[in-house]
């Protein structure tokens, strides 16, 4: 028996991820809802989403290690106050770029993928509502397949 790959590697690793990142945050900066909460975004903003997104799908630690890990990541939302609307439409453009970026469609990937862009989006939301502070240390968010490991075809 094969041991199951981690998010990151079934998604094609850090090219991948760079890949969807830079398709979805072109789609941003010409959505009339996103366009204003990323226009002025750090020409980097996209690589590091990806670096980012690598860590927690299993890939190498390399956000926490360059950037702060977590604590850092919420940081970057306080005080934005976004709003349901710009939440939904950043998860439907996410959702889209992945299909555009080529990442695998299979039901498993994508539910494991949809249930972090949920989970994150609502908690960039709560953190960026006025008053928000980071009181406490968190740890890098690590994501896996829950209770559905990939899908893989009978041998035989």
């Amino acid at each position: 028996m094969t041991e199951t790959p981690t998010l990151y590697e079934w998604a094609g690793g850090l090219d991948a991820l760079r890949r969807l990142t830079t398709v979805f945050y072109g789609h941003v900066l010409k959505d009339p809802v996103l366009e204003p909460v990323f226009r002025h975004m750090d020409p980097g903003h996209p690589e590091h989403v990806a670096v980012w997104l690598a860590e927690v799908f299993g890939g190498p630690e390399t956000y926490s290690h360059d950037h702060g890990g977590h604590r850092h990541m919420v940081g970057r939302h306080l005080g934005r106050a976004i709003t349901e609307e710009q939440r939904r439409r950043w998860v439907n453009l996410l959702f889209d770029a992945a299909d555009e970026a080529g990442l695998p469609s299979d039901p498993e990937f994508r539910s494991a993928f949809a249930a972090y862009v949920e989970w994150g989006s609502r908690l960039a939301v709560m953190f960026s509502q006025p008053g928000r502070e980071v009181t406490v240390e968190e740890p890098m968010p690590k994501w896996d397949w829950g209770n559905r490991p990939p899908w893989q075809p009978p041998s035989g």
